[in-house]
């Protein structure tokens, strides 16, 4: 378990050079562009720097990685694909540069293994190319939508069409005009036991009755152009072939689309939290105070040595959950995913943090990736699931080993 296949180290050591050519020294660029883009009226338009990147990583092969033992994909388990989601986790924008970042990479999931022929083509096809992006349509600001049951938003069958009424909020991507199609997550049927109430729908970005109310920031931070809305859905009719799977099938369709999702956010949040690691001690050993190198206090000897046992330790508890994930399946490994989304997070943020300590005021300005690392990291401590979701579940199959003795 604890050794990379061939395949996994081929990949990894063509991403790392391509990180290094390409992407490290291009992240102030990044910036440049989309404050560029924000004084000229522009904020919401993507950026020339990550479509002009695409077709180079298309071109060396680095190009939907995420897909597991998919004819679409490069046919990566979850365990091999560990460790590049964590690699390309060291830029907050880098996934985008390979069509491996969210949503689009649980979308695509779910249309490969619940769309129909026809579905996949109008929309698979196009975001497995990396021509157009998605969104995915299931948080409610007036319910706590960690228990999806609660959902509110109705799927109403009328003739031969589904008309959808409800509000969604923290959809990622919804700002990007790139965002062609949502899958939105409703009750078809309120009557139905709790898990056959809901089902998903596919619904196009330009369907009518369908408004983007609102961006999203987090902490004053849109993440633009990509960036997280609040929409309204005021009877947008879509046709009936645009459900997936069938009615009643929404809860499972979450279920599986959430445990990859998780753990590919995991994955990342170690690449996360290796470079605050590598930021913070760089930065501790060319910074001098009081006439010596800050490196030097004791105090950061603590706290490097903890963040050191720490990040090894979330790294293999999520390999452990990939390695499960491609041997046992999803549902045996729903331990393992749960505790690493706990686990990653907190990790991540708790790394940033100190980093930001070391960088002193600096760190919290946008010279550094520090700040967007932090928004990104904490997000994610509620994002697919808040810690204490995630605890509740660990503890209730913990409980039950022991009530069969």
């Amino acid at each position: 378990m604890f050794l990379y296949t061939d395949r996994c180290n081929d990949y990894l050591s063509q991403l790392k050079a391509f990180m290094q050519a390409e992407i490290y020294p291009r992240e102030h660029e990044f910036r440049a562009e989309v404050e560029a883009n924000t004084a000229a009226g522009r904020r919401w338009t993507p950026t020339q720097l990550i479509e002009s990147l695409k077709p180079k990583a298309q071109a060396a092969g680095l190009w939907n990685l995420f897909l597991p033992e998919s004819e679409h994909g490069a046919g990566l388990t979850n365990y091999e694909y560990a460790p590049l989601a964590e690699e390309m986790g060291k830029v907050f924008w880098a996934s985008e540069v390979f069509n491996c970042s969210a949503p689009d990479t649980g979308n695509m999931e779910v249309l490969a293994r619940y769309g129909t022929p026809a579905q996949q083509a109008q929309w698979l096809a196009p975001l497995l190319k990396g021509a157009i992006r998605s969104g995915f349509a299931m948080t409610e600001p007036q319910v706590a939508s960690s228990d999806a049951t609660n959902v509110e938003t109705l799927i109403a069958r009328e003739g031969g069409d589904y008309v959808i009424n409800g509000r969604k909020w923290w959809i990622s991507g919804a700002g990007d005009p790139r965002c062609k199609v949502y899958i939105v997550m409703g009750k078809t049927d309120p009557s139905a036991d709790v898990h056959h109430q809901q089902s998903m729908v596919l619904v196009p970005a330009d369907a009518q009755g369908l408004t983007v109310l609102r961006p999203l920031p987090v902490f004053g931070l849109d993440d633009a152009p990509h960036g997280h809305c609040e929409m309204r859905f005021d009877n947008v009719r879509v046709p009936a072939a645009n459900i997936l799977l069938g009615e009643g099938r929404g809860f499972e369709i979450a279920q599986g689309r959430l445990g990859p999702g998780r753990i590919h956010h995991c994955m990342r949040l170690i690449g996360v939290a290796e470079r605050a690691m590598a930021l913070m001690c760089e930065r501790l050993l060319t910074r001098v105070a009081f006439g010596k190198p800050i490196a030097t206090q004791s105090i950061w000897h603590e706290r490097i040595g903890d963040l050191r046992c720490s990040i090894e330790q979330a790294r293999l508890l999520t390999l452990k959950a990939a390695w499960m994930m491609d041997t046992v399946g999803n549902k045996v490994a729903k331990n393992e995913i749960a505790m690493i989304k706990v686990v990653a997070p907190k990790l991540a943020c708790d790394a940033v943090d100190l980093a930001i300590q070391a960088f002193g005021a600096g760190g919290l300005s946008q010279d550094w990736p520090l700040a967007d690392f932090y928004m990104q990291a904490r997000a994610l401590r509620i994002a697919d699931g808040p810690d204490e979701v995630h605890r509740a579940s660990i503890a209730k199959n913990e409980l039950a080993r022991f009530k069969t003795r």
